[in-house]
């Protein structure tokens, strides 16, 4: 175990106290791997900071939190970026849960390979109650499909990064507030770090009524879209709003196409449609 990396856990919260519990247990159930899960709340008042300090008078040496207020989830997540004093850093939404050895399958995965910096795996959607609605096997790294497709395929939720990456600069950008993950994994992928799959299901994430992927899907498109023009220079340099619809709906047809096409090939669609049949 001792030559296993230490993870720290970052995790911002605001008004999610009906789910904190569970997210917190899935956390430290993962010893002897957790070094410590750090809580940014941005002040709740629903009964969160209850929970914590609960969570802290129960013996939990690993936990760490503050209350306070913030500028939004990017604004929390890296002031416990800032924080983190693990060799991998995870980032787990306050409404979302870890699966068993799930930290001990991402430590392997960064063992085998000291070249990567991100790693990324498979997680399932479940319900308010916790119940499964699908699972979701992803795709091998492509920055061309992480550009171009309309759906994030990265899911914060299963996704570690080696301490380095915030050692070295790399922060979300706060002036974003639904699409500041899509952006930070281009940023990086840009920059040269190393992202990579892992098959392994390690993370569940939670569809409820609150939830900013059911209440505000405009607004995360709406931000996607400026990020993904920031980015692509064939969309920088079209001459014309007409050639540059047109170039986005082309690329993005292309994207779709190789996302889809690779799930087909490795069987997924068809793992999906057994589970259902059972």
């Amino acid at each position: 175990m001792n030559n296993y990396p230490q993870f720290s856990i970052v995790t911002p919260s605001f008004n999610q106290g009906a789910f904190l519990t569970e997210m917190l247990l899935s956390v430290s159930n993962q010893s002897p791997f957790l070094l410590e899960q750090i809580v940014m709340d941005g002040g709740s008042r629903d009964g969160t900071v209850e929970v914590l300090r609960q969570q802290s008078a129960s013996g939990r040496t690993d936990l760490q939190w503050v209350s306070e207020p913030d500028r939004g989830q990017s604004h929390a997540l890296n002031k416990g970026f800032v924080r983190a004093r693990g060799d991998i850093v995870g980032w787990l939404n306050s409404d979302d849960r870890y699966r068993p050895g799930c930290l001990e399958a991402v430590a392997g995965a960064f063992g085998e390979d000291p070249t990567v910096d991100v790693i990324y795996g498979d997680y399932a959607w479940i319900d308010e109650q916790g119940r499964l609605m699908q699972v979701r096997r992803e795709i091998e790294f492509s920055r061309f499909v992480l550009l171009y497709h309309r759906v994030l395929y990265i899911p914060t939720t299963a996704t570690f990064f080696r301490r380095r990456v915030f050692e070295e600069g790399n922060f979300l950008n706060e002036n974003l507030h639904f699409a500041m993950d899509y952006e930070f994994f281009l940023r990086l992928a840009f920059r040269g770090y190393r992202l990579r799959h892992l098959p392994v299901l390690l993370a569940d994430f939670r569809f409820h009524a609150q939830s900013k992927s059911r209440t505000m899907p405009d607004k995360q498109l709406q931000e996607q879209n400026m990020v993904m023009q920031q980015y692509s220079s064939i969309l920088r340099n079209c001459q014309s709003s007409l050639s540059r619809k047109a170039a986005l709906i082309a690329l993005r047809t292309a994207a779709a196409a190789l996302r889809y096409s690779e799930k087909a090939v490795r069987g997924y669609y068809f793992d999906r449609l057994r589970s259902h049949a059972t």
